[in-house]
């Protein structure tokens, strides 16, 4: 005879709305410790970084940036063994994220911008983007994921979080 074991249902937190503007870095990193207390602190530190280098890319190559512009957060667990954070600009970037890869080593050594998307690409399993309306400029989101230790979720985790 089988028995069935459930899985934990996807985890889906309320999306965070900030304004496009890096004084508001300290809150978007607050407000990810608080949305994942709970977790292991290596992992939310983890997430933290990811997002800061998101955050600070929404901001600096969109209109998300300007005065009214916007960046929206996004934070689940699309399965039991996995953390995805995802940010949306506002648009007008005119560009997707990319990491450069035409430069010589000198130049990476020198380079001052642009080494955020290799951060995250070191710091998660997976990492993407895609544009909101591929028919207008509304903007690109992008996304990166961690694993979880399934034992290390909290147990009080339910499908939806609501913020505070």
């Amino acid at each position: 005879m089988h028995t069935l074991t459930r899985a934990r249902p996807a985890v889906l937190w309320e999306h965070r709305t900030y304004p496009g503007d890096l004084a508001h870095l300290s809150r978007v990193r607050a407000d990810l410790a608080t949305d994942l207390a709970g977790f292991d602190p290596d992992l939310v530190e983890t997430l933290q970084l990811l997002t800061s280098e998101l955050f600070a890319n929404g901001v600096k190559y969109t209109d998300s940036g300007h005065t009214g512009g916007e960046v929206i957060r996004a934070l689940s667990m699309p399965d039991p063994a996995t953390l995805r954070v995802s940010l949306s600009d506002c648009g007008g970037g005119g560009g997707t994220p990319r990491i450069p890869t035409q430069r010589s080593e000198t130049e990476w050594d020198w380079a001052e911008g642009q080494r955020g998307l290799v951060l995250v690409q070191n710091l998660s399993t997976a990492w993407g983007h895609f544009r909101l309306a591929p028919w207008a400029d509304l903007g690109t989101h992008v996304w990166a994921q961690v694993p979880v230790d399934p034992a290390r979720v909290p147990p009080e985790l339910r499908p939806y979080v609501f913020t505070r």
